[in-house]
């Protein structure tokens, strides 16, 4: 039984990164269909046939081509404690993202944004700044950090920055990121930069 969950949460979690979704809007578009018979989840139709042996059966299409047909448990689908972080922090999800990404890219969009990304190159402007907190990290100093709002005509996202870099950019300043990643924090998107990504201030705030 757990040998079958893991499979199909696996399985969902591979659709998901090749679809370009969320793996949390699938299995709740899941559970929406499941009660309505149909819902959409972004360019994708979701269809609940019907349900053999306490397994429901969904449909997925994509402008009427069918993608794929699968059962999941009904138990599955009534589960609230799924931590889909961790079903995407796999080497197989990982290999399926690099796979996609490969090939450089000149700037992303923030709506294009999914976990596991590497080596993002993105524009933006910076919306908020909030108050840094002072933190501890792990070797015993003392750091600043503070997740910074940005956005580009499609969306907007946290920026996670650091120490000096708090202090580099400005709400209204247009910025160029380079070889940042993206994370997730409580279900939230966040660029990073670690130890290879920059952050460029393009345009300054016009008073």
């Amino acid at each position: 039984m757990n040998r079958k969950k893991t499979t199909i949460m696996e399985y969902l979690a591979f659709l998901s990164v090749k679809q370009g979704i969320y793996l949390a809007e699938l299995y709740q578009a899941m559970v929406v269909a499941r009660e309505k018979g149909k819902t959409t989840c972004q360019d994708l139709l979701v269809e609940y046939r019907c349900s053999l042996k306490d397994k429901a059966i969904f449909l997925i299409t994509k402008d009427t081509k069918v993608i794929v047909q699968f059962r999941v448990t009904e138990e599955l689908l009534r589960r609230k404690d799924i931590c889909f972080e961790n079903w995407m922090d796999t080497d197989k999800i990982r290999r399926q993202v690099n796979r996609q990404n490969t090939g450089p890219k000149l700037s992303t969009l923030v709506q294009d944004l999914r976990y596991g990304m590497k080596k993002v190159n993105i524009e933006a402007k910076v919306l908020e700044t909030p108050t840094p907190s002072t933190v501890q990290t792990r070797y015993g100093n003392s750091a600043k950090v503070t997740n910074a709002w940005i956005a580009d005509e499609t969306g907007k996202i946290k920026l996670c920055l650091w120490n000096e870099q708090v202090d580099f950019v400005t709400v209204g300043d247009t910025v160029q990121i380079k070889n940042a990643s993206v994370s997730t924090f409580k279900g939230e998107r966040q660029l990073r930069l670690g130890k290879t990504g920059t952050v460029s201030v393009l345009q300054n705030r016009v008073d």
